[in-house]
């Protein structure tokens, strides 16, 4: 049972915690609301009349509060499905993050398990570059979670308007120094970056150069646009 998320986890995670925020919101805004169905075999998911190839992170379970990846449930193990989270599991063992590779995860010592478990989802959704993450009750207490493969699904480019809102926001949702969130976001984004001292600058397409400034905390004091 583990009560925090690793030191790995949290370094391999903040650098997509900007463009994963951002896409998340994106993915929201596209799926429609309404009855779903899942064919697994298929990697096949419907939902208020849209259909997406998808692919299986994981189930949390309310009853433990423990999390099973999709590669560790033997009702999924031998499904096409799995593959994000075999993809996963790989990046864990990869890094070195037992929250990717444990089984099952037990996130009962956390005072939230089922935010823990978001974050779970999300820092998955963040190393594996999917285009958004969802949850659905596959069962009483169980949830089903899982991720798009499937280019139908909107990918959100970069956008020096609400840039500051989008880094402040992943820059809270990991704690710690903003300056990974930063430059993860730009280099997801293939924008060119320098860093000067506290700064990183970065140009967006049509040449508008941003400045991002962090104060002795590491934490973001300023974006600004010239």
């Amino acid at each position: 049972m583990i009560s925090s998320l690793s030191e790995a986890f949290v370094r391999a995670t903040q650098p997509h915690a900007a463009w994963g925020w951002e896409q998340l919101e994106a993915f929201t805004a596209f799926m429609p609301t309404g009855p779903w169905t899942a064919q697994l075999d298929r990697c096949a998911y419907q939902q208020g009349g849209v259909e997406l190839r998808i692919s299986v992170l994981g189930t949390f379970d309310a009853s433990d509060n423990s999390w099973l990846w999709g590669w560790a449930n033997p009702g999924f193990s031998e499904l096409p499905a799995v593959g994000a989270a075999e993809a996963v599991r790989r990046f864990g063992q990869t890094h070195g993050i037992r929250e990717f590779t444990d089984e099952p995860v037990s996130l009962s010592g956390f005072a939230d398990p089922r935010m823990a478990v978001e974050q779970l989802a999300f820092g998955a959704m963040g190393v594996l570059g999917a285009a958004g993450y969802w949850a659905v009750e596959a069962a009483p207490g169980t949830g089903l979670y899982l991720v798009p493969d499937d280019p139908q699904v909107p990918r959100v480019g970069p956008d020096p308007v609400t840039l500051p809102r989008v880094l402040l926001t992943g820059a809270g949702l990991t704690g710690g120094p903003a300056r990974p969130v930063v430059a993860g976001y730009f280099a997801h984004h293939g924008l060119p970056q320098r860093e000067a001292g506290d700064t990183i600058t970065a140009e967006f397409p049509g040449g508008t150069v941003v400045d991002v400034a962090f104060d002795d905390a590491g934490r973001i004091a300023s974006v600004k646009a010239g």
